[in-house]
């Protein structure tokens, strides 16, 4: 690492390797952040779209990019830091919350099938022996 990259790392300045952000780079992150939330609270909040599937999807869309903007932008994660292992970590947790919110989802949405069961069957139930 050059002498003027040392300088330009104790100052804040930029993404570089094991240096922090600038005032800037950190408010366009608070920005962005502050954006992605108020889309989807404003969404849910006054019922915009009529397709509650839709509303789900950009509410986890836009939860998607906040991710991508707290990894860059604070906690300054690129595939260039620590020779890509931390982009190698990064992949595998995104795997993990990918499958733990697809199973949840998939949970949620079936719970009222499998767990209620309707009058037919607790009827049926009833005339067992």
């Amino acid at each position: 690492m050059s002498a003027s990259s040392n300088t330009s790392l104790e100052h804040g300045e930029g993404h570089g390797e094991g240096g922090h952000g600038s005032f800037r780079t950190y408010m366009i992150g608070f920005g962005l952040s502050v954006v992605l939330t108020i889309i989807p609270f404003w969404l849910v909040m006054n019922d915009v779209l009529d397709d509650r599937l839709l509303t789900v999807a950009i509410v986890f869309i836009l939860g998607a990019g906040q991710m991508i903007v707290h990894i860059y932008f604070f906690l300054h994660m690129n595939s260039r830091a620590e020779e890509g292992w931390l982009a190698m970590s990064l992949s595998f947790t995104v795997l993990l919350v990918v499958i733990v919110l697809s199973g949840s989802i998939w949970v949620m949405f079936h719970l009222d099938e499998n767990m209620m069961p309707s009058h037919d069957q607790i009827e049926r139930v009833k005339a067992l022996p």
